[in-house]
């Protein structure tokens, strides 16, 4: 399994779909702030909106747009016709998803609005790295004919309503989500985090050997040589990618193999330390505490 797709699968995310917004003139949508681990995003279908944090910070949303909000902040989703008197919303079913409208014309936007729920337990050091809002723009991404197409076949499955079509729509949601990732790997924006990382081939080479064989030895030299640098220059550089210290990044790693294996299996607790890199059950147990805030055994027995 490549790098991103592993880290996606660690975060164990599931997809909603909570409403299709066929919105026109002037509007604004309040979106309450996030429950814990739960995680919104929206998928423009067609027109343009605009999308406003507490913060005043403003992102504009064209057809194609994939936009996270990692952390669940609250915000605004607002009409470019800011000087009309905002029409009155209603909400209706369209036999897949509620739908919301405030006309009856053709819309200016048609807007899919759902969230991720993250696995109770689970940190993503995917997701967490990202910025506070992660906005994927298709246009001029080396995948973006895909991406077109996938975004297509979700107005598809809105607008005919088929057996299977919340499904097929919640799906393509979560793909949408690995290939907007993927869009910035491959654009290399510049975003701090473990997308900065994988984009670095360098990084990468590193990164696939650690996930592949967390068990092994991984020090800072090891890393270094698999990366073709120095030490010196692989701990600095590895810190600006990342924000993560390369201590940091391994240990939290570890953890998170650690609480999926914890979830997902029912291997003994000695198993796992071994598993993930750690030569005694007393070393692995403390360092798990560390960071989960409880034993693993307990940690296990919360989870089930």
């Amino acid at each position: 399994m490549d790098i991103l797709s592993r880290l996606i699968d660690l975060a164990g995310l599931r997809t909603s779909l909570d409403i299709r917004c066929r919105l026109e003139g002037s509007f604004a949508i309040d979106h309450e702030p996030a429950g814990r681990g739960v995680i919104p995003f929206h998928v423009v279908l067609s027109g343009s909106c605009r999308l406003r944090l507490p913060d005043r910070r403003t992102f504009e949303m064209v057809a194609g747009d994939f936009l996270l909000l990692p952390r669940g902040e609250a915000h605004l989703i607002v009409g470019r016709d800011t000087g009309a008197r905002p029409s009155p919303v209603r909400v209706s079913h369209d036999g897949m998803l509620p739908v919301r409208a405030n006309g009856d014309g053709p819309p200016d936007v048609d807007l899919l609005c759902g969230h991720f729920d993250a696995a109770a337990g689970l940190s993503s050091l995917l997701l967490d790295t990202l910025p506070d809002v992660f906005h994927a723009s298709l246009a001029g991404a080396q995948s973006q004919e895909t991406l077109k197409l996938l975004v297509g076949i979700l107005r598809d499955e809105a607008m005919h309503q088929e057996a299977g079509a919340l499904t097929v729509a919640t799906a393509i949601c979560l793909a949408l989500l690995a290939m907007a990732l993927r869009a910035l790997n491959n654009a290399a924006l510049g975003t701090a985090g473990l997308v900065a990382l994988i984009a670095n081939p360098r990084f990468s080479r590193a990164l696939k050997a650690v996930i592949a064989n967390p068990a092994e030895d991984w020090t800072i030299e090891r890393l270094a040589s698999l990366s073709a640098m120095s030490r010196a220059t692989y701990a600095r550089q590895f810190k600006e990618t990342s924000g993560m210290t390369v201590a940091g990044f391994l240990t939290d790693l570890r953890m998170t193999l650690a609480s999926d294996l914890l979830i997902r299996t029912r291997r003994t607790v000695a198993d796992i330390a071994v598993e993930v890199g750690y030569d005694s059950e007393a070393a692995f147990g403390k360092a798990f505490k560390a960071r989960r805030g409880v034993p693993p055994a307990r940690f296990r027995q919360q989870m089930a």
